[in-house]
């Protein structure tokens, strides 16, 4: 329990000190985004490769990803029924709501959970890929026919090649398959470019949390409610069900599957609201309300977990 109450220590330390930075205006205000993209382009994918390349990638793909998978698949299906009896949001909003109750943040807070929580950082890696190679192109290409009425394959199967996550995780893959040995003057700056991604997602997080205000929409506070409760109580729930009584994991596994599945929604929910122009304020306060709601989650799930 001491490590599980170190870990989020931590974590909530670093997100504080992002938090004030960005108050302070330390670094100017294209901080934030430089800070993302560096640890999106260079540090995360010199990450997951390191991991990667170094773990059973077997053992990576088994009965707790598909916990994931059915977890997220049914909590966006409730919030599609939710919103056919009651919210009547468009098409197009529906569509980013649904996502935004079952994509959860794997990169920007998985990665410093599964490190500093769980211990393990290659537990995050099979909801990572999940996401971006499957979750993330049936989204663009839903939202592309909504908007434009016809699918543009090309266009949504081009995303994940282009995406460094993805790159840095399929490399690390082939050369866990291949049992080919990284030589030390590749290894090791990708290992010190790798430890840079942790710290540096946490102080950008920290600081795009100053000056968020949600709930501006009137007419969408009902739909950010729902996918919230959804994404951030309902989905670790049914996580936990799952794992316990349906795949039948073993008590670690269980953990880590309610750790990831309470995480919040990730911020490509609004990045794909963005793309397409619709449900950006659904999208953004559902990341907010969730990311502020999810370490008291986490922190309530590992108590009853480690006591039960």
């Amino acid at each position: 329990m001491q490590g599980i109450l170190t870990g989020f220590a931590i974590i909530g330390v670093v997100i504080a000190v992002g938090y004030v930075a960005a108050r302070l205006r330390l670094g100017g205000p294209d901080a934030k985004t430089a800070l993302n993209r560096i640890g999106f382009f260079v540090a995360s994918p010199a990450l997951l490769f390191t991991v990667i390349a170094d773990a059973d990638v077997g053992e990576l793909f088994q009965a707790p990803l598909l916990v994931q998978a059915v977890a997220a698949v049914v909590v966006a299906a409730l919030f599609v029924v939710a919103n056919l009896l009651w919210l009547r949001r468009p098409a197009t909003e529906a569509t980013i709501g649904a996502v935004s109750a079952g994509y959860v943040n794997a990169n920007n807070i998985g990665l410093p959970v599964a490190v500093y929580v769980l211990g393990d950082p290659a537990a995050v890696v099979p909801v990572i890929l999940l996401q971006l190679l499957v979750l993330a192109p049936l989204t663009l290409l839903v939202l592309d026919a909504q908007t434009s009425g016809r699918v543009s394959v090309g266009f949504v199967l081009a995303q994940p090649v282009r995406n460094p996550i993805i790159l840095g995780s399929l490399a690390g893959a082939v050369v866990s398959l291949t049992g080919w040995s990284v030589p030390a003057p590749v290894l090791a700056p990708l290992e010190i470019l790798g430890g840079a991604a942790v710290p540096m997602i946490l102080l950008a997080f920290g600081m795009s949390l100053h000056g968020s205000r949600p709930f501006q929409q009137p007419g969408g506070r009902s739909a950010v409610v729902v996918a919230s409760v959804l994404k951030a109580v309902v989905m670790p729930a049914l996580a936990f069900v799952l794992a316990r009584y349906v795949v039948g994991l073993d008590d670690g596994e269980v953990a880590t599957a309610v750790t990831l599945a309470a995480l919040p929604v990730a911020q490509n929910v609004y990045n794909y609201a963005a793309r397409f122009r619709t449900g950006e304020m659904l999208a953004r306060d559902t990341i907010l309300v969730t990311t502020v709601a999810s370490p008291v989650v986490l922190l309530v799930s590992s108590v009853l977990l480690h006591t039960g």
